[in-house]
């Protein structure tokens, strides 16, 4: 088995990592260039590669994939209004956010370069839900046209999720298809909810229906659970740590029991942060009904177990330690997992690392979560 570590400064195998065998001695001393000479290795434009040695396991080169990195683009933030300054997250990375300029496009190859990440698949959290039509439909179109020029700019480096107007799902789907057949973009990143309306609905079902149409991901990033703020409040950011986690088990838990994966056999979701706290906890869900029958709707017959549509969801590596992962990927499948970073907001930044360093995992596994699974699912370039 390869392994990866840190590069270290006796040797010179270029910048980011270099891999050994268990005597320590280097499988590739192979380097990619870093086009241009020094400094990290960025270097803009369509022939932008990686400056760092490859990813090696079973004598394949891994090509890593992060579908879980963000950015802004002002013209959209200057639509919002009064509201556009409530946008920004406060945390840190928030001026890496913004790629339309150039020093901060270069800024973000290196920082890939660093991770060891070759693609980052672009997206951004939905702040538009409750505008009005023709603003939101604006903000969206700038987003999936600057995304696909970034694109275009770099594609060995970067693609997308698009924007959708989710609050008009008429509107979302004519978005939807337009960003992937013309635009070129991978799917849509949507939130958990609109203003508290579950994607289980049936008035957004055009739109799943669309995306199973054009087999592309709806990747769900969620907005915390705004119906517990009060109770957030206080130390620790709790909005966050579990908001966020608890509104994408919500949504994905909603998708399973209103029966939308056997309505939708064909869709593809991906779930932001190891999909919330539906890996650790998901086996409850299969006594619900049981317990309870009382709370469960006779007219919804489920095909399945609940738990086995999560063998159908696709779930970020955002999960922090080797053990977490280890337990996602027994209860979901490596088939399902792929890198999630944050990006740039800095929650993992050691990706290739965290995979690599989860023992019970196998090299087929690893090869899977580092970018096999995002280049099938999504149709990325090997």
């Amino acid at each position: 088995m390869s392994w990866l570590f840190p590069r270290s400064s006796t040797h010179h195998h270029g910048n980011g990592f270099w891999f050994c065998g268990c005597a320590g001695l280097p499988l590739h001393s192979n380097v990619m260039p870093d086009n241009g000479g020094g400094g990290g290795g960025a270097s803009l434009g369509a022939s932008a590669q990686p400056g760092r040695a490859p990813v090696v396991l079973k004598g394949r080169s891994a090509r890593t994939v992060d579908v879980h990195a963000h950015c802004y683009f002002q013209a959209a933030l200057d639509l919002m209004g009064e509201e556009a300054k409530a946008v920004l997250p406060p945390v840190k990375g928030v001026p890496e956010h913004f790629l339309q300029v150039e020093q901060q496009l270069a800024a973000r190859f290196e920082a890939m370069d660093r991770m060891g990440i070759d693609l980052q698949v672009l997206s951004i959290n939905p702040f538009w839900y409750r505008k009005d039509r023709d603003t939101a439909q604006a903000i969206c179109q700038i987003h999936n046209e600057s995304l696909a020029e970034l694109c275009a700019h770099a594609p060995r480096r970067l693609a997308a999720f698009a924007s959708l107007p989710m609050q008009f799902p008429e509107l979302a789907v004519e978005m939807l298809e337009a960003a992937v057949r013309r635009l070129g973009l991978k799917g849509a990143a949507i939130g958990g909810n609109v203003a508290g309306r579950d994607f289980s609905h049936a008035e957004f079902h055009p739109v799943l229906a669309k995306a199973q149409e054009l087999g592309v991901m709806l990747f769900i990033h969620p907005q915390s659970t705004p119906e517990l703020a009060a109770r957030f409040k206080g130390n620790g950011w709790l909005s966050n740590v579990i908001g966020n986690p608890l509104d994408t088990t919500i949504a994905l838990q909603k998708l399973i029991f209103e029966g939308v994966f056997d309505r939708f056999p064909e869709l593809k979701v991906l779930g932001a942060h190891g999909g919330g706290f539906l890996g650790s906890y998901a086996p409850r869900m299969d006594r619900s009904c049981f317990v309870s029958p009382q709370n469960c709707d006779p007219a919804i017959v489920l095909k399945k177990r609940p738990t086995e549509y999560i063998r159908q969801i696709y779930f970020d590596a955002l999960v922090f330690t080797g053990e977490a992962l280890r337990h996602l990927a027994a209860e979901v499948g490596s088939s399902q997992i792929m890198i999630g970073t944050d990006h740039p907001i800095p929650w993992e930044e050691h990706p290739v690392t965290h995979v690599m360093n989860t023992p019970e995992l196998s090299d087929d596994d690893r090869l899977a979560i580092l970018g096999e699974n995002a280049i099938r699912v999504l149709g990325l370039h090997p």
